[in-house]
């Protein structure tokens, strides 16, 4: 709106009204003419008399600053703002709210780095308001300009900015050598540090660092530098250099800090008074500051009371204290103040006195006692004051005991302790406390060692034996250790062991013993025996522990099966099974079962238990303990089962060594009978690995298991899983081929790495040489002779027609005649014959009826003089005339004993005739030969005698299937 509007709406709001009533009335008795410029003029004016009340009434809401002062507080790096409003705005005690804005500005630049806003309700006081804005670089580096705009809660208009209030840095003087900032010395732990350093106008920073060096954030202009610290560490940085120079080889302006911390609040500050004279105030500094000397923490107390005060300043330790007279008064309020360079903390303490009381230490502690009681008598300074007292009592095991004592009528005080152990050292000491308002218990009083007096042993002992037979009896070795809940009760002590035969009554024998020894051994006979052991110090004897040797005869029992029991992390786990007729079960083992004496150890359990885990500090891995577990009743022990095992299972310490080997050629047996899996090993032998691999290749033999070493190498693997089997054959060998074995045993802790092995060669497979030989060599040489003598082998094999000469038949005397060899048909009982008519078979009678077949109806079907047992069979021979007439028969030399009826190869007419006329079985041929296709048939033709002739059939000459061999 311009400055004529505004001019006009203010003339309009003091005279316009009048004008504008006196125009209204001239325009009611004017011209007609006139009327209406009046009316126009009206119609302008009062829209803009609107406009006026409207901006009129925004104006009055709105409260600009009107006073603005800025300081600068260079110690804690903070600019002081400080202003006001109109005082309308008091007196209305407004809702405002106020817009500040934080100016920096260097030589080149000017930012606003800080925007804030601040609520304020005003009173009618009219007093200024204040701000505090803290700089995150010093306030010595750059000039800083703070403005400042405000709106009332209920407004949304806000008033115009105030001007600009500037505070100068000290940027702007024209120095000759650099400057740095801040100027304080010490910086807080954790806190964010810039550095700056300003420079002559003209000149370029060009050197801005810090010593040691961090990690740091630079900044740097022709003549301000600002280097930031983040989180600066006292550790890491105990003290600070920072160094600024016009050039890179010089340092003209430099600074040191120191890192140190604030304070803390004072720790346990107490109050107290001992006489009722005197208070004093103690409490505890807290954490380091890492600042000393001048910059250490100074401490103020401040003690008030209605009617005086006490204040004292210093420096203390850890620990800081402070007295004075109490006076007359009981109430006091006490401030404490700690305060460095970084900081202040204050604790406060409000007490009454007579509330504060913190006794003085009993002294002169006196002491009686008995077996069992120890009386204390003590004194102390009350003052006045009534205490009751509190008796500590330290056992031997480290147990304390409290008693408290009420009895206040005298100064002098005792206590009685009882429920003690005889010829006991206790250490005793006494304290002592307000009875009313009780604040705290006093220092304690000088300790004091006491031992109660001797009494009877209490308690039994617990005693063991063990057994060896010898020649006319037995020696019982006794060892015996004092239980839980024996002793001794005396300075000295010593033990007497009694023994006593049971059957006959005999006086009983004894022998004592210092304390020195647990063990002693004695010889008995084969007789029942009591013995028992006590006790004894130089009040009297103990409680007697008995056990009862039963007769030699009586302990022989059968040989018991030793059972393997397995170890734990706690130790042998041993359990039996219960018998419910033994009062209680022992335990027996040895801690060294390889040495003589092997430190026989017994542990017994009550008649409800039935396992147990047996352990000792001696306890190894891999040594086998063998355990005994005994059953008592009535002080009788008897043997039930035994045990054995280790605490953990090793793998052997020695391989088996192979001292057989048997090879063939496709198996190999190994053999370790030497190899011992006695107690001797470190672990049970669970049984053997074999392993067996090729040199040159991965072994993959049938039944094995694929095992990999270290090196990927890979081995069969065979399991033997009973220990006992010292003996393995491994098979599937290649003959020819050198092989690497090698024998582990493992046991429950495993086996050891292998590392030896043997190595066979498997011989060759002769076997198969022997086979190849007989199915070529012979084969092949047998042909190779017979192809070398073909004709002598046809001549003596198959020979083309059978010669007398060479029968068999013919070797006897009597089918000689001179040199030759001859055939009489009436001497030789032939096979079968044929003969061309019947009168020929009757003169053939003394063999049996022969049917007569003439020759034409038997060639008929076959066209040749041949005669086949089966039709049909053609064969390549000259055939013989129809009308001829042959007589057949078979060499009985060649003949076959088998039955006529069934030959496959009769003819039909013979089969006939054997069914009617023979009663013996004649001999069949194999083959027929036709005797008259030869020189040699024209004998047997002349020989017959008559026109009809007989067939010869010859086995010698053999043809088979029609063929002839």
């Amino acid at each position: 709106m311009s400055s004529e509007i505004m001019n006009l709406l203010r003339f309009m709001s003091s005279e316009g009204q009048s004008v504008l009533q006196t125009w209204a009335v001239q325009s009611c008795t004017g011209k007609g003419g006139q009327k209406m410029n009046h009316f126009m003029l009206l119609a302008v004016l009062l829209p803009l008399q609107t406009c006026y009340a409207t901006y009129s009434q925004q104006e009055s809401s709105v409260f600009p600053v009107t006073y603005l002062n800025v300081s600068k507080d260079l110690a804690l790096q903070r600019l002081l703002v400080e202003w006001d409003v109109v005082k309308s705005a008091h007196d209305a005690k407004l809702a405002m709210s106020f817009e500040i804005q934080v100016n920096r500005t260097d030589e080149n630049t000017s930012a606003t780095v800080s925007t804030e806003f601040c609520n304020v309700t005003l009173d009618k006081l009219g007093k200024p308001l204040h701000w505090i804005w803290y700089s995150d670089i010093p306030l010595e580096c750059m000039s800083h300009a703070v403005r400042i705009r405000s709106k009332a809660e209920t407004s949304k208009i806000w008033s115009e900015w105030s001007l600009w209030e500037t505070v100068l840095g000290l940027d702007t003087p024209n120095s000759s050598e650099p400057q740095i900032f801040p100027s304080k010395i010490i910086l807080e732990e954790g806190s964010d540090t810039t550095f700056c350093c300003i420079g002559r106008k003209g000149q370029i920073i060009k050197e801005f660092s810090v010593l040691p060096a961090v990690r740091v954030f630079n900044h740097t202009s022709s003549r301000l530098g600002l280097l930031t610290m983040e989180n600066v560490r006292h550790h890491e940085t105990p003290h600070i250099h920072v160094c600024c120079s016009y050039s890179e080889n010089r340092c003209p302006a430099h600074a040191a800090f120191l890192v140190g911390r604030a304070p803390d609040t004072p720790k346990d500050i107490s109050c107290q008074t001992q006489d009722m004279r005197i208070i004093t105030c103690t409490w505890s500094q807290g954490g380091s500051t890492y600042l000393y000397g001048k910059y250490s923490s100074k401490y103020t107390l401040f003690a008030k009371s209605s009617q005086r005060m006490v204040q004292c300043t210093q420096s203390c330790s850890k620990t800081c204290a402070y007295s004075w007279e109490i006076g007359q008064q009981s109430i006091w309020n006490v401030t404490v103040t700690v305060e460095n360079p970084l900081g202040k903390k204050t604790a406060m303490d409000v007490f009454n006195v007579n509330h504060r009381i913190y006794p003085m230490a009993p002294f002169q502690v006196l002491e009686k006692c008995t077996d069992t009681e120890i009386t204390l008598h003590w004194n102390y300074q009350s003052n006045g004051i009534e205490l009751f007292c509190q008796t500590e009592v330290l056992h031997p095991d480290g147990k304390v005991e409290l008693h408290n004592s009420s009895d206040m009528r005298s100064p002098h005080r005792n206590i009685t302790v009882g429920g003690l152990q005889p010829y006991t050292e206790y250490t005793v000491r006494v304290r002592c406390g307000a009875a009313k308002h009780f604040w705290r218990w006093s220092e304690w009083s000088e300790a004091r060692t006491v031992r109660t007096k001797e009494a009877t042993p209490s308690g039994k002992l617990d005693m063991w034996r063990e057994i060896t037979p010898v020649l006319g009896g037995r020696n019982v070795t006794l060892f015996w250790k004092q239980t839980p809940g024996f002793r001794a009760n005396g300075r000295s002590i010593s033990y007497e062991v009694t023994w006593e035969k049971i059957e006959d009554g005999s006086r009983p024998e004894s022998i004592s013993l210092s304390s020195v020894y647990n063990s002693t051994r004695i010889f008995i006979d084969n007789h029942s025996y009591k013995i028992s052991i006590m006790a004894m110090n130089d009040v009297n004897f103990s409680l007697p522990s008995v056990l009862v040797i039963s007769r030699a005869t009586d302990n022989s029992t059968e040989e018991l099966k030793e059972e393997q029991v397995n170890g734990t992390d706690d130790g042998i786990f041993i359990s039996w099974k219960p018998r419910y007729v033994y009062d209680s079960y022992v335990i027996e083992w040895c801690n060294f079962p390889k040495l003589r004496p092997c430190d026989l150890q017994w542990k017994r359990f009550g008649p409800n238990t039935s396992s147990a885990v047996i352990n000792s500090a001696v306890f190894v891995p891999g040594v086998r303990y063998n355990f005994h577990i005994y059953g008592s009743v009535a002080n009788r022990a008897s043997l039930l089962e035994k045990k054995t095992g280790y605490l953990r299972e090793l793998p052997p310490l020695l391989d088996p060594v192979v001292d057989k080997v048997e090879l063939t050629f496709n198996a190999v047996t190994l053999s370790w009978d030497s190899y011992l899996i006695n107690e001797s090993q470190p672990g049970f032998v669970r049984g053997y690995h074999v392993y067996v691999s090729p040199i040159q290749e991965n072994c993959s033999l049938k039944g094995s298991k694929k095992h990999i070493l270290p090196d990927n190498s890979e081995l069969c693997k065979y399991t033997i899983e009973n220990p006992e089997e010292k003996r393995y054959t491994v098979e599937h060998l290649m003959s020819n081929t050198k092989y690497k074995l090698g024998v582990k045993a493992y046991t429950g802790g495993g086996e050891t790495p292998i590392d030896n092995f043997i190595y066979i060669d498997t011989p060759y497979n002769y076997n198969m040489l022997y086979f190849l030989f007989l199915l070529v060599i012979v084969p092949t040489l047998v042909a190779a002779i017979c192809h070398w003598k073909k004709k002598w082998v046809k001549e003596c094999c198959c020979p083309a027609i059978p010669s007398p000469n060479k029968s068999k038949v013919l070797s006897f005397k009597e089918f000689k005649i001179g040199s030759e060899k001859v055939l009489k048909i009436n001497d030789c009982i032939p096979d079968t014959l044929a003969v061309g008519n019947k009168a020929e078979a009757q003169k053939l009678h003394p063999w049996s009826k022969l049917s007569s077949i003439p020759t034409e109806d038997k060639t008929d079907g076959h066209n040749s003089p041949w005669i086949y047992p089966k039709e049909n069979v053609e064969r390549d021979l000259p055939p013989t005339p129809t009308s001829q007439t042959h007589n057949w028969f078979e060499n009985f030399a060649y003949s076959s004993h088998l039955d006529v009826e069934s030959d496959p190869y009769q003819t039909p007419e013979t089969l006939e005739v054997n069914k009617t006329e023979l009663v013996v079985g004649l001999y069949q041929p194999h083959c027929y030969i036709d005797i008259f296709n030869e020189d040699t048939a024209s004998a047997t033709r002349e020989t017959a005698g008559t026109k009809n002739s007989l067939r010869y059939i010859s086995q010698r000459d053999v043809h088979c299937l029609g063929r002839r061999l």
